[in-house]
Parts: C-alpha cells; structure tokens; sequence
C-alpha cells in the first residue's frame, strides 16, 4: 500500500470521535458496557444493532443528553467533557434525531437560528442566516425556502432543515438517527446524496440505521452493537447484510420473507365510498374502495399524511367517517354509539396503531397494565363482575414476553423502560394473539431491529395462513413488497392503484406514491 492510498492515510489519522470505555446505567440495566470505537475523519461510520442494543444512549452521550457513569470522549484527538448538548455543539457536533425538534408555525429560517441569535434583534441574525443558508444550499445541495413555514412543508424538506440547523452551528460531525423512517425512496436517494456531499467536503457522519441495505450502500465502515456492547467494527466493503445481520442478532437471520404462495378465501373487510372530514373541515380521505380477503395480507404504500392513518382509525373505532364499512358482510358502525374501539374488537378486529407511543401504550403503565389494555373486559381477566384478575393478567403478560423475546423480561416495568421494538413487541403481542378476524398493522417494524422485524414478519404471515385477513400500512416498500398479497397506494385521500408485488417495484410505487397517475406510472 503507498503512501498515497487513501485507506492508508484514513488508517493514521487522528479519529474525528474516540470513545474510550463508555459505560452507563439506568437503576439496573446496564445499557452500555465498557464500549470503546473510533470514527475517522470525513467518512460514514453506521452503527446498527438490535433494540436496546444502546446505540441511541452511546450517541446521546456523545450528545450530551446523557453523562456517562464511566469513560472518556475524545474529539479530534483532545478529550472532551460533554454534559450538555451545548457543549457538544460548541464541540462541532450536531444531531439530527429521528423525530424533528422543528417549532412547526416558525418558518425555516427562524428555526434555522433558534437558540444560536447574535443578541437580544433578531433582525442581524434572520440577515446573517439567510446569507448563510443560501451559501450552505449551493454547496451541499441543501435548497429549502427560508421564508417557508415549518408545518407547509414535506418530511424530507423538514429533515434537510435540521440538517441546515447543525451546519449552520458549524457542524463538522453530524449524528443521524434513522433518518429514512419517514421519506419516500427518492427522498432518501437525495438524502444520501446530500451525506455523500456532506463526506466529500470533510464532514464525519455518523449514521444509525436498522436498514442493513442502507449500511451497504452509504457507509465506509459499520460498527455492530449488541446488548449494551460493541461486538465488531467492520469495513462495509468487507461485509454483507447476512454478515451482520447475524452480528447482531447471535445468530442466522432470514432476511426476506418467507411465505406460501397466497390461497385467499371469503371477503372479510369491504370498505365503500368512505370519507373521512377531519376537525379543521379538511377532506383526509376522498371516497375510498377496498376489499379485503381471509388468507390475504393487503398492503397499504403511500408517504405519511395521504390517508393511510385516517383509514386505520376509522377502521379501529378510532375517528368517525361516513360511507360503508362491513366485516364478514356485518356493516359496522362508523360514528356515535358502537363505533369505539371497543366495539371493534368485540366484533373482531385487531388494531396495532401506527403510533406506539401515542396510541398503543400508556408510557407510565406496567407492562402488564399495558397488555391488558382494550381487553379488560375478557373473561380470563376478570374476578366476579367488578374485579379484575390481575395475578391472571400478569401470568399472560410473563407468558408473551417469552413468546415474543421481549427485553427486559419484567412485566412490572412500566413501558417507558422499554425500548422502542421492545415496546412495539408489546403492543405485537397484545394484539395478534387475540385471534381477530382482521388485523389492522401500521408501522409494524417502525424503528425495530432485524431479530424482531423477522419475528413480526412470521407473526403477520402466521395469522394470513390461519385465514385471517390483514391491512398492512408501511411506508417501508421492501416491506409492503415482501409481506404483501396484493398491494393498494393512497395518495392525497385517494387509491391511485393496486398493483401486485410480482409485477412492480419500488420505482413504479414510488411514482404513485407521489401522486403520478395510472397510465404515467
């Protein structure tokens, strides 16, 4: 190797980050053991890892979030004390985290300067910003308008303005945190672009993911954590999904889904002419028609806020709609009395909200509290007509917590003392193992690890063997690809198509996730 080689010079270079030792607690979890990884200057290192691996606490003590019980942190080769996340701003260190910190009514340019004014007139900043944003947008293919309200633009241009944030704070390290969750494939594609950009003018990314085909195609090298430790630090070049998919998780994982061919039956769900008005008199969902099969997983594509959520609420007694909604040729109630979820389960219909946090679990609750949420009313719960069992509730709790590998395995910690897979797995658990006619799933694998996604995945296509009928909404199209049937996309309230998976792709769903028409797409 010459001295010219860039892999060489990479290889003497002082680290952009060197964590040495980082070990931290909560009561007694230990979330990171003893970590210790070097990241190089002007490069992408992924971090990817199971759920409650410790990557999101080790990058929010690099952050400052978070002090470590022990350990050193080093940037650029000088040992930095981080406990806030000023200083590590003032370190050159942004984060870009999974759920926007965006003031939704200020526009970009007023959250662009949010917390880094010049003083007391604002005016001198909003001037010093705009100049700047315009020189960043040319250099890094970042253009968003400045004068443009937070809440009037897309995910993917809210994302590019928390990366604007940080390099406006004069960021030379740049955390992000699942950053694709939320974008349509050609908005991750320029994403990506952008980092690359990004890379190549010098910046170290540090990037985490649970998308095994976004390490490989993004990153220089990939660190693997499991259980609170770094287990390996590879070259990307030098490694393949099954490699570190097994890193992760211990052991062998199957990274498509496998299922047989589909031998769908009788019409369970029939939805028809539905429309849905939300509070501010905007028409969410336009008329809809949608049948859905026993023995058939129907997948539900389209970008965040074109009517996938609006429909699962309605469906899961949720929001009120009009138009006709039948199950097993049953018409169901779609406002006042009898149109709650309550009477949806009892008519048997199983709900995994797309929201965990928000709909699915109450944070400060038991887990066992949680897993009797909905279903409290079922005789295996009950004591006489007034009490609840709850040695019975919690005898199940324990026994899904085997079953679905949920960590930690205590059902008296409340649900914020979970991670986010470990929380969807409650919520998985809770639902699917009710036996419903139709299984309503949005989001499934939403921030989940490979150990799990595969676990769901076999889940989901257990109940469509069984006969039951499933409505998946993702916005992961390799998943709506691989776990699909059959293969509806919404756009602005309205079904633009139906495709099987054979006979698409990510290209063509991608156009009509857009808003192309049929015939364009």
């Amino acid at each position: 190797m010459s001295a010219d080689d860039p892999a060489e010079r990479q290889e003497t270079a002082v680290p952009a980050i060197e964590l040495k030792g980082i070990s931290k607690a909560f009561g007694p979890v230990q979330a990171n053991r003893d970590i210790s990884i070097r990241v190089m200057p002007g490069t992408i290192h992924g971090i990817i890892g199971e759920n409650g691996a410790g990557k999101s606490t080790l990058m929010s003590i690099l952050y400052g979030f978070y002090k470590a019980d022990r350990g050193e942190i080093f940037i650029n080769g000088r040992k930095t004390d981080i406990p806030d996340s000023q200083a590590a701003i003032a370190a050159g260190i942004g984060m870009v985290f999974q759920h926007f910190k965006l003031v939704e009514t200020f526009t970009v340019l007023e959250n662009v300067i949010l917390g880094a004014e010049d003083g007391r007139l604002l005016k001198p900043s909003l001037a010093k910003a705009r100049r700047l944003l315009k020189e960043l947008a040319a250099e890094y293919e970042l253009n968003v308008d400045p004068d443009a309200v937070i809440s009037d633009i897309g995910v993917g241009m809210q994302q590019r303005v928390e990366i604007l944030k940080a390099l406006y704070r004069q960021a030379d390290i740049l955390i992000l945190d699942e950053p694709t969750g939320v974008l349509t494939p050609s908005e991750a594609d320029q994403l990506f672009r952008i980092l690359h950009r990004l890379k190549d003018e010098g910046k170290t990314i540090v990037l985490i993911t649970h998308k095994l085909r976004e390490i490989m195609e993004a990153t220089d090298t990939v660190s693997v954590m499991r259980r609170g430790e770094m287990t390996a630090t590879v070259r990307t070049a030098e490694t393949s999904p099954e490699h570190l998919a097994e890193l992760m998780v211990g052991r062998k994982v199957l990274l498509r889904v496998d299922k047989a061919p589909v031998r769908a039956g009788r019409t369970v769900l029939e939805v028809e002419n539905l429309r849905v008005i939300d509070e501010e008199g905007v028409e969410r969902i336009r008329g809809i028609d949608l049948k859905v099969r026993a023995g058939e997983i129907v997948g539900l594509a389209g970008v965040a806020g074109n009517g996938q959520s609006e429909l699962l609420e309605v469906l899961g007694g949720m929001r009120a709609a009009t138009g006709l909604v039948r199950l097993n040729g049953e018409a169901l109630a779609l406002s006042g009395p009898g149109s709650d979820g309550q009477a949806r389960r009892a008519a048997g219909i199983a709900h995994v909200p797309e929201d965990r946090q928000r709909e699915g679990l109450i944070m400060e609750f038991h887990a066992w509290e949680n897993v009797g949420f909905g279903y409290h009313r079922d005789p295996a719960y009950r004591r006489g007509a007034v009490f609840m069992n709850n040695a019975a509730l919690r005898a199940d709790t324990e026994a899904k917590i085997a079953q679905y590998d949920i960590r930690p395995a205590n059902c008296w910690l409340t649900a914020r003392n979970f991670s986010g897979g470990n929380q969807q797995k409650i919520v998985v658990a809770r639902e699917m193992e009710r036996n419903p006619d139709l299984l309503l799933v949005g989001q499934p694998t939403r921030g989940v690890d490979i150990g799990a996604i595969e676990f769901i995945h076999k889940q989901i296509v257990a109940l469509r063997d069984a006969g039951k009928a499933v409505l998946l909404v993702s916005v992961e199209l390799e998943e709506i690809l691989g776990l699909s049937d059959r293969i509806a996309v919404m756009f602005d309230g309205r079904i633009m198509g139906e495709r099987l998976p054979g006979a698409t792709d990510e290209k063509e769903l991608g156009l009509l996730m857009a808003g192309m028409a049929r015939e364009a797409a």
